[in-house]
């Protein structure tokens, strides 16, 4: 008996180890590197693993290693109890410690270096007005503002930087990060929020402010894991302890630097430093051509259109005909996809996470529900248009209501019905580009890579391949069109479209 428990036992250690650990990154530079080296770490050291870039700010990184859609990213000491733990800021590390374990999540030893916030400005613009201090910003209430969203929306950001310091700023603009550097750099704005280990502060000759009143707090980096990843997968404890201590801030600015400037992935920017650091012999790193990641995004971008769409289909088609023979059913049915549809894209995608993690799941749901009120509008339109001595007529034949169904009223309501389909379609292929930020992929990968990166060529390896797949909808439906509408119907229509022309 103790001899099959210690087998079930190995089995399950060796099971636990096959499974690949799955390192998420935040939509930043130095986050992506830094779980490239830990992705490359955990390789050299014999486990399995999977990278799930660019997964937003720090709220869906948190949710996804609560609820294991993650096991492990790089977080900072700062976050962690400015923003996640805000009731711990003043708390010890026990305390602190005691608190994740609770949630089965613990953090490693700090990686060497802190990645802080600060507010910037150009260099030569600071000494003009004599600004050495956040403090000083006070006596210049004209200058403009462009903060991160994110840090608009921190605790320890922009309300506790503006609160600290009494700054009457009213100038002020949430935007991307890299757009915030565009703007410095262009004379649009005059101070932005930086992020201490950024490789712009040095090439757009940007200063730090002193912040004298210490209002941010210590942004250690560590990796903020799962317990029970740890405790079961060794090339991950390995790799871990490994960074311990072993990244200094020159060296991330300069791995930062390589991805910013010299446009190197990310990928051959941590094997490179890994390589280097610990001497393993030749770097091999795969790097997919254009072409291929384009096929790649495309595979993703399909697989999410045309999934969420037959969901649409089964349920929307159904739901416009009952819409269409009860008028009191129907106002509620549409008035409910008539909210959904107001529901910004990104806030349901996010607010989606907690049901079902990241991936594809929420992306396909948020598509579903966008695309019900089109078909089921005018699914029911189309039915209440037909004339209803065509309906009479139907009944004084005997038809069933079945039969009536699907001889008179759907094929006379087809056009109709087609457009709603068209018209689901389209916005699926556009809003699908969203998923990227929860780690759907399909077009919307390259494109935020390309704006985090600002290297255009990467942003239109989704951004084209997505306007030509909404070409090609609008051609396919038309082709559909010819299938799917009776002749008569068409003709009727082409004949309308040629008369109202003249």
């Amino acid at each position: 008996m103790n001899r099959f428990v210690a087998l079930l036992l190995g089995l399950c250690s060796v099971a636990a180890v096959a499974k690949p650990i799955l390192i998420g990154s935040k939509a930043f530079t130095e986050s992506v590197v830094l779980a490239e080296v830990l992705a490359e770490l955990i390789r050299r050291e014999g486990g399995q693993v999977e990278h799930r870039r660019e997964l937003g700010g720090s709220p869906i990184l948190w949710r996804a290693v609560r609820s294991g859609d993650v096991d492990a990213y790089v977080e900072y000491s700062g976050t962690l109890t400015g923003e996640l733990f805000p009731e711990l800021a003043n708390d010890s590390p026990d305390v602190v410690a005691q608190r994740l374990k609770a949630l089965g999540l613990a953090t490693s030893d700090p990686l060497g270096f802190e990645d802080k916030y600060a507010l910037g400005m150009r260099r030569k613009q600071a000494a003009q007005l004599k600004i050495r201090t956040i403090g000083d910003l006070v006596a210049h209430p004209e200058l403009r503002f462009a903060m991160t969203h994110e840090f608009l929306d921190r605790r320890e950001g922009w309300p506790a930087v503006r609160k600290t310091y009494q700054l009457p700023h009213q100038n002020v603009r949430g935007v991307q990060h890299v757009v915030a550097y565009q703007a410095i750099a262009s004379g649009s704005v005059d101070v932005l929020d930086l992020y201490t280990t950024d490789a712009e502060i040095a090439a757009l000759d940007l200063v730090a402010l002193k912040d004298d009143r210490h209002v941010f707090p210590d942004y250690e980096a560590f990796v903020l894991h799962r317990i029970d990843t740890a405790r079961m997968n060794a090339p991950f404890r390995r790799a871990m302890a490994r960074l311990e201590d072993a990244i200094d801030e020159h060296e991330m600015i300069a791995m930062n630097a390589r991805v910013k400037m010299e446009k190197i992935p990310e990928s051959r920017v941590a094997a490179e430093w890994v390589a280097a650091r610990w001497g393993a012999g030749t770097v091999k790193v795969q790097e997919q051509g254009r072409a291929a990641r384009i096929w790649q995004r495309t595979k993703e971008h399909l697989f999410l259109v045309g999934v969420a769409m037959l969901a649409t289909i089964a349920f929307a088609l159904p739901l416009g005909v009952v819409a269409a023979h009860s008028r009191t059913l129907g106002a509620v049915l549409l008035g409910i996809a008539g909210i959904l549809q107001t529901i910004p894209s990104l806030a349901l995608l996010v607010f989606l996470i907690p049901f079902l993690g990241i991936g594809e799941a929420p992306a396909l749901v948020a598509l579903f529900l966008y695309g019900l009120l089109p078909v089921m509008r005018n699914t029911a339109l189309g039915i209440q248009s037909i004339p209803p001595a065509l309906s009479e007529s139907a009944r004084a034949l005997g038809l069933s209501g079945k039969a009536r169904l699907f001889r008179i009223e759907l094929p006379l309501a087809s056009p109709a019905i087609v457009a709603g389909l068209k018209t689901a379609t389209t916005l699926a292929v556009g809003t699908a580009t969203l998923g990227a930020l929860i780690g759907a992929g399909g077009y919307g990968q390259p494109i935020l890579e390309g704006l985090r990166r600002d290297e255009i060529s990467r942003t239109l390896e989704g951004a084209i391949p997505a306007a030509v797949l909404a070409v090609l909808v609008q051609g396919a439906f038309a082709l559909f069109e010819r299938w799917a509408v009776p002749r008569g119907l068409r003709l009727r229509q082409e004949a309308g479209v040629r008369g109202a022309a003249e």
